[in-house]
C-alpha cells in the first residue's frame, strides 16, 4: 500500500474523523449517531495511515509521493 492521501487532505480527515467521533459518542444522535461514528472512524483511520482504499479504486493519488 503506497500512500494516496497527503497533503492537506490528511490533516482535514484526521479533524473531521475525531469531531464526527466525539459527535457520536457525545451527542443523542439516534441513528445518525452511528452513521457519524462510522463515517468519522473511516476518516480517522485512512487519514491517520495516509492510505484510501477509495482512492486506490478511482487511481486518485493527493499525496506528494511521486510513483516509480
Amino acid at each position: 500500500m503506497k500512500a494516496n492521501v497527503g497533503g492537506i487532505e490528511r490533516p482535514i480527515r484526521i479533524a473531521l474523523g475525531v469531531v464526527l467521533l466525539a459527535l457520536a459518542f457525545l451527542g443523542n444522535m439516534g441513528v445518525w449517531g452511528y452513521v457519524a461514528g462510522v463515517i468519522g472512524a473511516v476518516a480517522l483511520l485512512t487519514g491517520l495511515a495516509g492510505w484510501c482504499p477509495a482512492w486506490a479504486v478511482f487511481g486518485i493519488n493527493t499525496s506528494s509521493v511521486k510513483k516509480p
